[in-house]
């Protein structure tokens, strides 16, 4: 039985010390479509090495960066993929079994993150489904500046096995990508109009945290799991505190004196 053939792309910049365990576990794939903005360390050459094809362009937002590489791929169906991420064993039986038969133009499958040393099993850790292997006619990446997903009208299939990701590897360096993803964030919501209310800034964090470490279970993930949510929770009170310093510092219209 004739599989489907297989582009695996991915954006970068300056991954270089995640990128080869993220290409070494998609070696089933016809291609990697690999796009750039800009790195200044090893990413290229570590590319080069696993014969990806590289495409340099400059940043566009996260949705529109992932939707060009996906134009740039040589196959329709695509499976999008970030640096920090790996394809398990049992995920990439899963994705050569469906290529044969393709009943759905859309896949998702869960991501299991590694936080502080620990898989999570737990919280907002696990399974948090994602679509990621879809074919491009009939899904693409929405245009979010951040928490892009991929679109599509198309019913979605669900794949067995997990999307390895590797967070971060310190609390230093968590901390400041979420407080890059809570500055777009308030910039999203404030470009829609959207106001943080007192209640919304303290509603929101303490009704994650029961959602996620009480009624989720995160609870069993240990001191990971619960620095994990912890931290999930404070960022969604500080989303809505810069959207309220945004609101703030909006220059006023001049008044007749």
């Amino acid at each position: 039985m004739t599989t489907a053939p297989l582009s695996i792309v991915l954006i970068t910049k300056n991954a270089g010390h995640l990128l080869a365990p993220c290409l070494e576990s998609v070696d089933f794939a016809d291609e990697v479509v690999l796009v750039d903005s800009g790195s200044e360390d090893n990413t290229l050459e570590i590319a080069w090495k696993y014969n990806a094809r590289t495409i340099h362009q400059p940043w566009l937002g996260f949705g529109p960066q992932k939707q060009f590489a996906v134009e740039r791929a040589k196959h329709d169906w695509v499976l999008c993929l970030d640096a920090d991420e790996r394809v398990s064993s049992e995920l990439k039986i899963s994705i050569l079994e469906i290529l044969k038969t393709t009943p759905c133009k859309a896949y998702e499958f869960p991501r299991r993150n590694r936080f502080l040393g620990r898989w999570l099993k737990h919280g907002e850790g696990y399974p948090d489904y994602n679509l990621r292997l879809f074919h491009r006619d009939h899904a693409r990446w929405s245009s979010d500046p951040i928490h892009e997903k991929v679109i599509t009208r198309e019913p979605v299939g669900r794949l067995v096995g997990d999307l390895l990701h590797e967070s971060e590897q310190t609390i230093a360096d968590y901390l400041n990508k979420q407080n890059i993803y809570t500055s777009l964030q308030a910039e999203a919501l404030y470009a829609s109009g959207r106001v943080a209310s007192p209640w919304r800034m303290v509603s929101s964090p303490v009704l994650r945290f029961i959602k996620f470490y009480l009624l989720r279970l995160g609870f069993l993930d240990g001191v990971p799991g619960l620095i994990h949510i912890a931290i999930g929770s404070c960022n969604s009170f500080f989303k809505y505190a810069k959207l309220y310093a945004k609101h703030r510092t909006k220059p006023q219209p001049a008044r007749d004196t």
